[in-house]
């Protein structure tokens, strides 16, 4: 059996494969999300909330993997909003313990949410995965997916 470091690996090799030579970020996205989903079982939901460039503390749901997202979630809302203003990776083991978590379905128990950088460094989306199981994610998660995102913008062009 694989580890999660193992699964991380081959997924991000697998994304990388795929986007190369694709300037349209969305569709980076919506490959990550695919792949990301199908790699592991525990991933309920998994998908992108782009920064609204006309709402620039705003996000909006873009490529997900999952029952139904929140539309929009502003900056001070939510795991999502934690992550997008503080830029930078949350980790919640009990969604139900967070403070103003969104629950935009009920059956998510636990959740982790990392940023995505453009080209010039600003913030262009955040990555949220869901889990039913609870303290589903850990540092392994936290370095798989933030090596993800890292590359996941390089290169693209719209």
């Amino acid at each position: 059996m694989q580890t999660k470091a193992q699964i991380y690996k081959t997924a991000a090799a697998e994304i990388a494969a795929v986007i190369d030579g694709e300037p349209s970020a969305i569709a980076r996205y919506a490959t990550a999300a695919c792949i990301l989903s199908e790699s592991f079982d525990s991933f309920f939901w998994t998908g992108f909330y782009l920064v609204d460039p006309h709402k620039p503390k705003e996000l909006v749901v873009g490529p997900y993997q999952g029952s139904l997202g929140c539309l929009r979630i502003a900056f001070d809302r939510g795991v999502c909003g934690a992550c997008a203003s503080a830029e930078a990776t949350v980790i919640v083991p009990d969604v139900h313990k967070f403070d103003g978590h969104i629950a935009c379905d009920s059956a998510t128990n636990s959740e982790i949410v990392v940023p995505v950088f453009d080209d010039t460094g600003a913030l262009a989306a955040i990555l949220d995965v869901d889990s039913t199981k609870f303290d589903n994610f850990d540092d392994d998660d936290k370095a798989g997916l933030e090596a993800i995102c890292s590359g996941l913008l390089k290169g693209a062009r719209i």
